[in-house]
């Protein structure tokens, strides 16, 4: 079975990336899974960007250490809201300062939305995987999904911005809905999509 290495310490998405690819002739393992201590830093100005730098690094070090015949992921995502001009953008996870501290860049936002009408708030979620082999081919995938801020927090599951992003076909936020329901639609889960239709590029 293939290896395929998530180039991520954030465990919330892996596990949601985990479950998506679940079905697949794939061993999932993380980079805790691995024992790869590197904390790859993102100064792209795209999501692109940042997901390629995070691919190639963790595939270097892996061919430094004798690795072979395994795939790397990595994926970069926020949330791009328009009234803000496409922010918090590459810097929603650390968009009030502290890298992954959700309530403060919740906080944050809210406060930046602070009295714009429902519907002037539009935001979407964005995701860009980069996949790559231990040759250095690589797959890029982009996925989206709209919606708007609401007002205040609802829902206790996901994570990040769910709570405050309203999806129109499900009438609650992401925070409300299911990990299937959210899995179904959201820009990771129609980026792993696609991936899945095209991984076979890259095996």
């Amino acid at each position: 079975m293939r290896k395929l290495i998530l180039a991520s310490n954030n465990q919330k998405k892996i596990k949601e990336i985990k479950h998506i690819l679940g079905d697949m002739d794939l061993e999932v393992r993380s980079l805790k899974d691995e024992n790869i201590d590197i904390d790859v830093v993102e100064d792209g100005i795209t999501f692109m960007e940042n997901a390629n730098k995070k691919a190639r690094e963790i595939r270097d070090y892996l061919i430094s250490r004798g690795e072979e015949k395994f795939l790397v992921m990595a994926d970069d995502s926020g949330l791009e809201v328009e009234f803000l001009n496409g922010e918090p953008g590459v810097y929603s996870a650390r968009y009030a300062g502290e890298h992954g501290d959700d309530a403060k860049n919740n906080d944050k936002l809210l406060k930046n939305l602070e009295g714009v009408k429902a519907e002037n708030r539009g935001a979407k979620f964005v995701c860009h995987i980069t996949l790559i082999n231990y040759e250095g081919k690589s797959l890029d995938i982009r996925g989206e999904v709209n919606g708007r801020i609401i007002e205040k927090l609802n829902g206790e599951g996901g994570f990040g911005y769910d709570p405050l992003f309203y999806y129109e076909g499900f009438n609650k936020t992401f925070g409300e809905a299911t990990p299937e329901e959210k899995n179904s639609i959201s820009h990771r889960g129609v980026a792993l999509k696609e991936l899945k239709e095209k991984i076979y590029k890259v095996l």
